[in-house]
């Protein structure tokens, strides 16, 4: 088929998002996003960025969807919750972020945003498409309100409704028409200020951005150095990542846990105690975290991170 109507098209896409294991998913109308380009600006140059000297680069790039596919029509935005009823067992062990319990979401959104688009083709052979996750210079918070997948919360994570914000973002440009959604209007987070004030380094600011200085997530993933020892206490066990101020947020309270087995934690992992953990080996690390971002960190700042936690 070569030709379908903008309105059929956009509601097969709906219809196949679920079938490919996306929860939500949201269409936007591309255009220059210079409100989270000046917001970027302003907390790079207040140093908030800590050692991610990338996100100085390529604002343009990040705020403009053209510069990325010129003859871009439609931003179609997906969410795939990561929120896992398989937590960690025992108590007193090092805690890793739930986005870490399984398998890369880079891959596996990726993948499945290509089978997406195989199947649009064979609707219209002329349609081209570019997939994003976490792979450009790209402000998919941003185009997941634009899509109306949710709003963003004071911790300056995207919070949907029905699946809280534990979940995955993945992005596919068309250079096709869509009907589009509207943004979410309202701020549902109204006072309440959880997040703020049980985060242990006081890394959330007033205006929904984080000082990645102090974020515990940025300290033990992105920061290359070795977590400084006197933050052992604040870590709060947290030893890759950090979802305390996800973790207070009634709207994940409320959220239903998903059914995608891809995203849940090994037995083995979920089990070992604090002992396992102390004594981990190189060799063990490599097993058990070959295919989960926990494979980003080296083992010996992981093995540190453990060591400093473990003494608080």
């Amino acid at each position: 088929m070569d030709s379908i109507d903008k309105t059929a098209l956009t509601k097969l896409i709906r219809e196949k998002a679920p079938e490919l294991g996306f929860d939500i998913c949201g269409f936007a109308r591309p255009r220059i996003l210079d409100k989270n380009k000046s917001i970027l600006r302003e907390w790079c140059e207040a140093g908030m960025n800590a050692n991610m000297s990338y996100l100085v680069r390529n604002t343009e790039k990040r705020a403009d969807p053209a510069k990325h596919m010129p003859d871009v029509q439609s931003i179609i935005v997906f969410g795939m919750s990561y929120n896992s009823a398989n937590l960690q067992k025992n108590e007193g062990v090092p805690i890793i972020s739930r986005y870490a319990y399984g398998k890369r979401y880079q891959d596996i959104i990726t993948k499945r945003l290509n089978d997406l688009l195989l199947f649009i083709k064979d609707f219209n052979n002329k349609i081209e498409g570019k997939i994003f996750v976490d792979s450009n210079p790209f402000f998919e918070k941003a185009w997941a309100v634009e899509a109306g997948l949710g709003w963003q919360g004071k911790h300056s994570i995207i919070i949907n409704k029905e699946i809280g914000s534990f979940f995955f973002i993945g992005v596919l440009m068309l250079n096709f028409d869509l009907d589009y959604d509207k943004p979410e209007g309202i701020d549902h987070c109204g006072t309440c200020r959880l997040c703020i004030d049980r985060c242990p380094t006081g890394a959330i600011n007033a205006n929904r951005t984080i000082d990645a200085r102090k974020c515990i997530s940025n300290l033990t993933i992105e920061n290359r150095d070795p977590v400084a020892v006197e933050l052992g206490p604040k870590l709060e066990k947290r030893v890759f990542g950090c979802d305390i101020c996800q973790e207070v947020c009634p709207w994940n309270r409320k959220a239903a846990c998903n059914n995608h087995p891809e995203y849940s934690i090994p037995d083995e992992v979920a089990n070992m105690s604090p002992a396992e953990w102390l004594s981990l080996t190189e060799e063990q690390f490599i097993r058990l975290f070959k295919d989960s971002a926990i494979s980003r960190v080296k083992y010996a700042n992981l093995k540190h991170n453990i060591s400093i936690a473990m003494k608080s």
